[in-house]
């Protein structure tokens, strides 16, 4: 057996161990996962992490048996430093054909839930510290951070996680996020924001409409006018790769039975901003026009998690993009999802969304990634972060 097989069946093995591993995002587990969370996935990656040689290993507990990882690779050779950004927890698993924590290695491929989102770039990264820090090759200064609650809940990890590094004074050279690209260095994706709209009638016996205020006929009016906001930002357009801005209406409910007006009903619609879109500015307007639309009926509008977010956009000339470019024979790319990468431009110098295998096979009943890109991914990290 060469080296090279040899740390292409680490990289499987690695994978194989952390899609065992249950990370379900508590807010999407279910029978099937039970409650979920990453709080074992953490205690392999602080383990994995001493293991591999890292000089200091921080477990920071963001919510109750949440917690983050910061594991520190010291560099030899007065390299810029690097930020690896992973997020532990993954999506839920109700809805999938296969185990999604059986691991199954067959036509070139890995299956199961993470094994490319985003569960890939932890098996790849941390034998390829192994082994750069073993041979004093290591010339970048490496923290490879575990993030929580990247899946569902606002992106808390990653707000820990920056505010852990401006607390110790910590300003990263470049700062790579783990999401699965083709391993094509991703320089710009949509920000946004999430709205939770409840609208609130008058209920009365349904013979006698006229009574009662309905509040899910005042949704629809609602609906209607965030759809018509969605056809002005299809039509306009792009200023950057990027391209425009979105929103839709994704959830609704109400009622309370067959015969009675129904006096609440409640919406979600998540707005995506383009680079150059100021969110809060959006916020403001797009509650004028739900307020506007809902006629009679009171209405409440809440942003998500309490926060919206500015799009994320790095310079495509810039050198941690060209670089990752010429290690992989890509091109940049632009995204069309969101990642941490929104959170950390306050500690980052340059930011790119980078990892193995496609998006088109995260969050689907049957996920899986290629080992190729697994292969190509360990290459660009190896030159990327130790000797040339």
């Amino acid at each position: 057996m060469t080296g090279t097989d040899h740390a292409a069946i680490e990289r499987i093995d690695l994978l194989a161990e952390l899609i065992g591993i249950n990370s379900v995002n508590p807010q999407q587990a279910g029978p099937r996962s039970g409650p979920g969370g990453e709080a074992a996935i953490a205690a392999w990656l602080a383990e994995r992490a001493e293991q591999a040689g890292a000089a200091e290993v921080m477990v920071d507990e963001v919510e109750p048996g949440r917690p983050n990882v910061y594991a520190h690779f010291p560099g030899s050779g007065g390299g810029p430093t690097v930020c690896v950004d992973v997020h532990l927890d993954t999506v839920g698993v109700e809805h999938m054909t296969i185990d999604p924590f059986a691991a199954e290695v067959s036509d070139g491929k890995v299956f199961g839930r993470g094994s490319v989102d985003t569960k890939a770039t932890l098996a790849v990264v941390l034998p390829v510290l192994a082994e750069l820090s073993r041979s004093g090759a290591l010339t970048a200064d490496v923290h490879l951070i575990g993030t929580v609650s990247e899946e569902a809940g606002g992106l808390a990890g990653a707000y820990r996680m920056r505010d852990w590094a401006e607390r110790s004074r910590r300003h990263f050279d470049r700062v790579i996020v783990a999401e699965p690209t083709l391993c094509a260095p991703v320089h710009g994706h949509p920000g946004g924001m999430g709205m939770e709209i409840t609208v609130r009638g008058e209920a009365a016996h349904s013979s006698k409409p006229h009574l009662g205020r309905n509040a899910i006929v005042a949704a629809a009016r609602i609906i209607v006018a965030l759809q018509a906001e969605q056809d002005i930002l299809a039509a306009g357009p792009a200023t950057t790769a990027v391209g425009p801005g979105s929103l839709a209406v994704t959830e609704i409910g109400g009622g309370l039975a067959r015969n009675i007006i129904p006096d609440h009903c409640t919406l979600y619609a998540g707005r995506r901003v383009a680079p150059g879109e100021d969110p809060e500015a959006e916020y403001a307007r797009l509650r004028a026009v739900i307020e506007g639309a809902a006629g009679d009926c009171e209405v409440e509008v809440a942003l998500a998690n309490g926060r919206c977010s500015s799009a994320f956009y790095e310079d495509p000339a810039a050198p941690l993009v060209t670089d990752l470019c010429h290690l992989t024979g890509t091109g940049p790319a632009t995204a069309t999802y969101g990642s941490n990468a929104l959170v950390y431009r306050p500690i980052a110098s340059e930011i790119v969304v980078f990892g193995p295998g496609s998006i088109d096979q995260a969050h689907k009943a049957v996920e899986w990634v290629e080992i190729s890109e697994l292969d190509r991914a360990a290459d660009a990290y190896r030159r990327l972060l130790g000797t040339p």
